[in-house]
C-alpha cells in the first residue's frame, strides 16, 4: 500500500512476498480519514496455473473509524470483477499478439494508471536514485505500449495507442517532468510536501498535479481549455494555470500593456475590464474549494514569476527550434518536447 498509511504487520496467506510501499502486511493504519483520502493498493498476481474460465475475483476492505460523534464505524467495501487469461506468447510473434481484443486493455483505466505509477515513482525516490526512478518510468511506458499498441513490429508508422491508452504517454511526459521527480529548484522540505499531497489525494487532484490545466481567455469567445504547450502562449489572451499548488494568472504581453494603460477603467472598455476579471473571479473558486489552499500568482508574459506557467508548458518551441511558429512564445529548456518524446517511445516500443 502506498499512501499517508502505517504497516500493522498483520500477516495471512493474501499477503505477498514483494513489497510495495508498506507492505507485508493485510492491515494498516490512518492516522485520521477524510472525503478526498486515498490509499493505492497493489495487488500481485502469483497464481503458478492458469484459471478456469469463467472465475471471479473478490476483494473486501474493511475500515474501521470513529465518528465526529465519537461512535465507531465499519464500512466494508467489496469488489469483484472476472479473471482473464492471457495467453502466452509464442516464439517469433511480436509482444502485442493477441491483445488487440483484450479485456485488460479495454477496461484500462488510463487516469487511475498514471496516478497508481505516480505514486509508486514517489516511493521509488525513497530508496532509489531519481535518475534510476525516471528509467524505471520509461522502461515501464515502453513495455506497456509494446504489449497493448497496435503497430506491425519494426514499423514507426503503423504504431496506433486505443483510445483507452492514448493519454498515457502524455501523463507520464509530464510526471517526468513534475516537481516530483525534478528536484531542482525545490528545497528538501517543499519536495516532501509535494510527495505528500500527492501520496493521499484523490485521481482527479492527482492528475491535476502531474498534468496542470490551462485556461484560456480572449475576446473571441467564452474561456477554452488549452493545451499545456507553449504555442497556447499569446499576446492577446490570458492564460489561467491550476497546478494544484499553484494558480497562476497570466496576462500576455499586449493584454499587460493594455492595462498599464488603464484602459480597463475607461467606460468605452467594459468589455476589457470583463477580461481581466473572468480568471481572477475562476481562480478564486478553485481556491475556495481546495485545501490546502494553493498560491496565487499573477503575473506577465516576459516577468520574473511568469516561470510558474512556463516550466509546466510542453517546450514544443525553444531557443533551439528552427521554427519558431506564428505568435508562440519560445521556452528555454533542453527538455525535448512531447513530440520528440513519443517519436522515441514509438520507436523503442516496436522493436523487436
Amino acid at each position: 500500500a502506498i499512501g499517508a498509511v502505517k504497516s500493522l504487520q498483520v500477516h495471512g496467506p493474501s499477503v505477498s512476498d514483494l513489497e510495495v510501499g508498506k507492505g507485508g502486511t493485510n492491515a494498516w493504519s490512518l492516522g485520521g480519514i477524510d472525503p478526498e483520502t486515498t490509499v493505492a493498493i497493489y495487488f500481485d498476481i502469483s497464481n503458478p496455473q492458469p484459471l478456469p474460465e469463467g472465475k471471479r475475483r473478490f476483494m473486501q476492505f474493511l475500515t474501521k473509524y470513529q465518528h465526529a460523534n465519537g461512535r465507531t464505524r465499519v464500512r466494508a467495501t467489496t469488489l469483484c470483477g472476472p479473471w482473464f487469461n492471457s495467453k502466452p506468447v509464442e516464439e517469433g510473434q511480436p509482444s502485442n499478439a493477441g491483445m488487440a481484443h483484450s479485456p485488460i486493455k479495454q477496461s484500462f483505466d488510463q487516469e487511475a494508471a498514471a496516478v497508481l505509477t505516480a505514486r509508486l515513482a514517489v516511493s521509488q525516490t525513497e530508496s532509489d536514485e531519481v535518475g534510476d526512478v525516471l528509467r524505471w518510468v520509461d522502461r515501464s511506458l515502453i513495455r506497456l505500449c509494446s504489449k497493448f499498441a497496435d503497430y506491425t513490429p519494426d514499423d514507426v508508422n503503423s504504431f496506433r495507442l486505443g483510445p483507452e491508452l492514448a493519454l498515457y504517454p502524455q501523463f507520464m511526459f509530464h510526471l517526468r517532468r513534475s516537481q516530483f521527480l525534478q528536484l531542482f529548484n525545490s528545497s528538501p522540505d517543499e519536495a516532501a510536501y509535494y510527495r505528500y499531497v500527492l501520496l493521499r489525494e484523490n485521481t482527479t487532484n492527482s492528475l491535476v498535479m502531474i498534468q496542470p490545466t490551462l485556461l484560456s481567455y480572449s475576446f473571441n469567445g467564452p474561456p477554452q481549455a488549452a493545451l499545456l504547450d507553449a504555442e497556447s502562449v499569446r499576446a492577446d489572451t490570458i492564460l489561467l494555470l491550476d497546478t494544484f499548488f499553484h494558480v497562476v494568472v497570466f496576462h500576455g504581453e499586449t493584454i499587460a500593456a493594455w492595462r498599464e494603460e488603464r484602459y480597463h477603467e475607461q467606460e468605452e472598455h467594459a468589455a476589457f475590464k470583463a477580461l481581466l476579471e473572468a480568471p481572477q473571479s475562476d481562480a478564486q473558486l478553485i481556491m475556495d474549494s481546495r485545501f490546502p489552499v494553493p498560491r496565487y500568482i499573477v503575473c506577465d508574459q516576459h516577468k520574473s514569476e511568469a516561470r510558474f506557467l512556463m516550466a509546466k508548458l510542453n517546450p514544443s518551441v525553444t531557443h533551439n527550434s528552427a521554427d519558431s511558429g506564428f505568435g508562440a512564445t519560445q521556452v528555454n529548456t533542453d527538455d525535448v518536447s512531447l513530440r520528440v518524446f513519443m517519436e522515441h517511445l514509438m520507436k523503442l516500443a516496436v522493436q523487436t
